[in-house]
């Protein structure tokens, strides 16, 4: 049996291997055989897909190189803990400039709302659809984007949004279709809120002792900001086409992240233990604990209320008689609200940096019931008191704000971003409601009754200031007296 298997397996090997031989002498003709005349065909198809997966990794690269110089810090501006960044007048000076040009972005629309409507064929309660967009966006990137500091390095943070703001803003510039001007308007006001990321920022680089005067630089950029947007605005579209101010807009976005990657210094995140989730929850948690921050978010409420208010009314007052002002003029106003620019970083440094924040506070407040006393009473005759009014409530303002965020950046130092989202939403819907209330009043009592509810609001804010001392650690007393000199 043995051999006989042997000489079969023999004589089927042999057969295989002549068959196998035969069949070297023909053509192929299996499925992964290609035709001659189709060759060409085949690797043409080859090189098709080489050159996609060339393009392909070129395509990678070239985005890769792009990230690697956003993301590259320059020597002079990296983190380093035996010698850190120097915050010097310079780079305030910077982060001022900043601000003025990126808030600035939420009120171009303001003043030319009426030229927008004809542009673009809508009503004019179509057209003030752009500025709510701009606020709510603007309030979504306070909720969603601003609790992020806490969590990533500011740098490549506002660096990013910066450089999204100007990338969309291009469109603002170029589309003709009104849907898409409000969508863009949303996008690019969601990006905006690079400032109150940068303001923690300087609370973190800045030592106590200059806190004061670094933020009151940075805030002055803020109100600049909302002036000269609607002074800019209302005068380039008087004499020129309305979307120069857009195209202005967008070469000061590009100048602001130039500048910003060449000089704004790194610093490490200062969480990296939290969830993004948690760091937004987390925001209602300082509200149930802190009574400092609730005792600032609600003065902020009252006092931005009375803000929004007065600049709204405004224009009916100094547009209607006896005054009658064409829009130039009207414009013009806003010159007299840069006070705080001027005299607010030496009331900063000699006051606010000098003494407890809640007696900044409340000079602050006399300072602001002053102004808003003398032009509510005297403005239906003399064009002087919405002047005084305009400068004294704006400085008043502004350095209630500072004072503010120097107490609340005092309550958890590694939260200083969400500390000041909490504060800002409060100060974001007292500006909607003093809109609102404002706009109401006027029409129903004119300017005397609108600004005497504005005085209540800064009454209201009054006793709010009152209801605690520095020293106190619950909610309401004054234990611990006043201390009138400020410990850090």
């Amino acid at each position: 049996m043995t051999a006989e298997s042997d000489q079969r397996v023999e004589i089927t090997s042999s057969s295989q291997i002549e068959n196998s031989t035969e069949l070297s002498n023909y053509p192929i003709t299996s499925a992964n055989h290609v035709p001659p005349q189709q060759l060409g065909e085949v690797e043409k198809g080859n090189e098709l897909v080489q050159n996609a997966t060339e393009e392909s990794t070129a395509e990678r690269s070239h985005w890769r190189l792009f990230i690697d110089i956003i993301s590259w810090t320059p020597p002079r501006c990296r983190w380093n803990t035996e010698n850190p960044s120097k915050f010097g007048l310079p780079l305030n000076i910077l982060f001022a400039f900043s601000a003025t040009f990126t808030v600035a972005n939420l009120y171009y629309s303001h003043p030319i709302l009426d030229v927008l409507a004809r542009f673009f064929d809508v009503s004019h309660e179509r057209a003030s659809l752009i500025p709510t967009c701009s606020q709510a966006g603007y309030a979504t990137g306070l909720i969603l984007l601003c609790p992020l500091g806490d969590l990533v390095r500011r740098r490549h943070f506002v660096l990013l949004l910066t450089l999204l703001t100007a990338t969309l803003w291009i469109g603002i510039c170029i589309t003709k279709s009104f849907e898409v001007f409000l969508v863009l308007s949303f996008l690019t006001s969601v990006t905006t809120v690079t400032p109150q990321i940068m303001l923690p920022l300087v609370g973190d680089l800045v030592p106590p002792a200059r806190r004061g005067t670094a933020l009151s630089i940075v805030s002055s950029g803020l109100v600049l900001g909302l002036l000269f947007a609607r002074l800019l605005s209302g005068i380039i579209a008087e004499y020129s086409h309305w979307r120069n101010i857009y195209w202005l807009s967008l070469a000061l976005q590009f100048l602001i992240f130039t500048l910003l990657w060449l000089f704004m210094p790194d610093y490490p995140s200062t969480n990296t233990d939290i969830s993004y989730i948690k760091i937004l929850y987390s925001i209602i948690g300082y509200y149930w604990t802190s009574p400092v921050l609730i005792q600032a978010t609600l003065m902020g409420f009252f006092l931005s209320a009375t803000f929004t208010s007065f600049w709204t009314t405004l224009t009916f007052l100094l547009s209607g008689t006896p005054y009658t002002y064409p829009t130039v003029t009207i414009g013009l106003f806003s010159l007299a609200g840069l006070t705080p620019m001027f005299l607010g970083p030496l009331f900063s440094r000699y006051v606010i940096d000098r003494f407890e924040p809640q007696l900044s506070i409340l000079v602050s407040l006399g300072i602001l019931i002053i102004g808003v006393s003398i032009g509510t009473y005297t403005g239906t005759y003399s064009v002087a008191g919405p002047i005084i009014q305009a400068a004294l409530q704006d400085f008043g303002l502004q350095m209630t704000q500072i004072a503010n965020r120097i107490s609340i950046y005092s309550v958890a130092p590694k939260a200083r971003n969400r500390i000041n989202t909490g504060y800002m939403m409060g100060v974001f819907c007292g500006q909607l409601m003093g809109t609102s209330v404002g706009n109401r009043l006027y029409s129903q009592g004119g300017w005397i009754l609108s600004g005497s509810v504005n005085l209540g609001f800064i009454g209201a804010a009054l006793g709010i200031c009152l209801l605690r001392g520095p020293a106190e650690k619950g909610w309401i007393g004054w234990s611990g007296g006043f201390p009138i000199r400020r410990i850090e």
